[in-house]
């Protein structure tokens, strides 16, 4: 299974508008998957209370789910720190994770019997997009959850 796009860091996709954008650094160690989940939380939150865009609760786990893979990911396969943007505009949400591993992830094909290694699986049927960037050092990889997504259950 193919990833929706992988880029040249000299080609990259047009940038869209965005409304809101926040940067983190997420430094070593286990902690920083929670702390990406955490900022994550925290910037859709914001988004709910400072600019009134409705945020349903199926956007706020699916994002959070996206941000943990591929954070844990991250954390897994590369040295060094890692850089998570969140970007929010009409449309969507973008998880953007860069690390400084450079190779690209492979989306395997379902598989229920195989342990482990579904994240890519797990967050391609929760987005709409995921590409990933070549950058001259490591990678940078987007997934772009809808914010029209189905209503959250009554």
């Amino acid at each position: 299974m193919e990833l929706d796009a992988v880029y040249d860091s000299g080609a990259r996709p047009p940038a869209e508008g965005h409304l809101v954008r926040a940067d983190y650094t997420l430094e070593g160690g286990g902690r920083r998957i929670a702390a990406a989940r955490r900022h994550a939380a925290a910037f859709l939150e914001r988004i709910r209370t400072e600019y009134g865009l409705p945020i349903s609760q199926r956007v706020r786990e699916s994002t959070e789910l996206v941000v943990s893979e591929l954070v844990t990911n991250a954390h897994k396969y590369a040295l060094g720190p890692v850089l998570m943007q969140l970007r929010i505009g009409a449309g969507g949400v973008d998880v953007v994770v860069w690390d400084s591993d450079p190779a690209v992830p492979v989306v395997r094909a379902a598989d229920p019997g195989r342990v482990g290694q579904h994240g890519l699986e797990i967050i391609r049927k929760v987005t709409e997009k995921l590409s990933v960037e070549r950058e001259p050092v490591g990678k940078r990889i987007t997934a772009r959850l809808a914010l029209a997504q189905v209503p959250d259950p009554a």
